[in-house]
């Protein structure tokens, strides 16, 4: 369990907007300190372009998938939870940027897709509702508080009916416990970010879980 949860961080940690600032850029801009501040996809999207930015959000999808699958194969179901918890912590806050990271939302896709598969075409529905109203748009923190609510929602649902989860993991409390836990980390996030300069959102990051 512990390489898993090491694993998992380790792999949150994987500059993917840093990369894609230096490769558009030159090394030019910072996505700290530029737009949202915020070194995530839709601060990507504002200063770099949207096909960078897609790119940044693919990336730290693929890199919670990425981690719950390998924290699945050392340590199981739990272990599969644990590591894709983990990326999630590791992307908000990386050793290597002093623990100046982006806010989760994709990387906890990621995660949600490698332990909860079975949940993503509910979670797709929320985040196309939400995206498609200018109320809630505007609402990054709610929107992502409703979204992080029913993702551990459905966890403790598919838990307590021992409902088929697809490629992912049988449910266990792990399921639910899990999604608290990276949507605790991610509302911090949320709730503690200041964004120094008005950017351009892209709704998709503002409402995944």
């Amino acid at each position: 369990m512990g390489w898993a949860a090491v694993l998992g961080y380790l792999a949150g940690t994987l500059p993917s907007a840093d990369l894609a600032a230096r490769l558009a850029t030159g090394g030019s801009t910072d996505l700290r300190s530029v737009g949202s501040g915020n070194p995530g996809a839709a601060n990507a999207i504002g200063q770099l372009g949207p096909r960078w930015g897609y790119a940044v959000m693919a990336a730290d999808v693929a890199k919670g998938a990425a981690a719950a699958l390998v924290g699945r194969t050392i340590a199981g179901g739990p272990g599969g939870h644990l590591a894709g918890t983990s990326a999630v912590v590791g992307h908000c806050f990386p050793v290597w940027s002093g623990f100046r990271g982006g806010k989760g939302v994709a990387a906890s896709a990621g995660q949600c897709l490698a332990t909860f598969p079975a949940y993503t075409p509910i979670d797709l529905g929320v985040a196309a509702l939400t995206a498609i109203s200018p109320r809630w748009k505007r609402r990054a923190f709610a929107t992502t508080a409703v979204a992080s609510a029913a993702w551990v929602g459905a966890g403790v649902v598919w838990w307590w009916r021992r409902w088929p989860n697809a490629w992912g993991p049988p449910p266990t409390a792990a399921l639910p416990a899990a999604a608290a836990a990276s949507s605790a980390v991610i509302l911090y996030r949320f709730a503690t970010t200041r964004s120094p300069v008005a950017a351009p959102a892209a709704p998709v990051e503002a409402v995944l879980p």
